[in-house]
């Protein structure tokens, strides 16, 4: 009997949590869904621009989601949570994609680099060794130029911008007068 109990409470905990957590949105463009967080995972179908979606959890950049019979996860940018549909879909839309894993409506959105500090920075030093493994990561033109071509990119010549022309005379001592 206990074993019962306990089965049927973890069951019913279980699915306050997935309620809980569980959010309406919409989908501001067509877009695909991943079977996996990535975009080169396969793709397990796709949505169209202002369907409904159920956000069933996050993950990174992510959202996994259901869309009628179809699970998948789509990228986070990709959806408005919360209701008020496609209102908009201006900035406050997409800011309101961003979701967090204690409430799924707010929005908590970071750019930039995590992890460093001014100081942290201020003592960085050279190192010849990552530099050198930097350096086998590279491609020769003919490699890069072969790669555009596969993929359909055309060569753009871009003028170069003019030099700057000071409008009144420097007072800095790294500069000419």
């Amino acid at each position: 009997m206990n074993e019962r109990m306990i089965s049927l409470a973890a069951l019913t905990l279980s699915l306050l949590a997935t309620s809980v957590y569980a959010a309406s949105g919409t989908v501001l463009r067509n877009d695909k869904l991943y079977a996996q967080p990535s975009a080169t995972s396969a793709a397990a179908g796709s949505v169209a621009k202002g369907a409904s979606v159920n956000v069933l959890s996050k993950q990174g950049g992510w959202l996994r989601v259901s869309s009628g019979k179809t699970t998948g996860w789509i990228r986070l940018l990709s959806v408005r949570v919360g209701e008020g549909g496609l209102g908009g879909a201006g900035l406050g839309d997409v800011v309101g994609a961003a979701t967090t894993k204690s409430d799924p409506s707010r929005v908590v959105a970071v750019a930039g680099l995590r992890g460093l500090n001014d100081e942290e920075l201020k003592q960085a030093k050279f190192n010849a060794e990552e530099m050198g493994r930097l350096d086998a990561l590279g491609v020769s033109g003919a490699q890069a130029r072969s790669f555009a071509a596969q993929a359909g990119l055309a060569v753009a010549n871009v003028p170069a911008l003019p030099k700057p022309v000071s409008q009144q005379p420097s007072s800095s001592p790294w500069e000419p007068n």
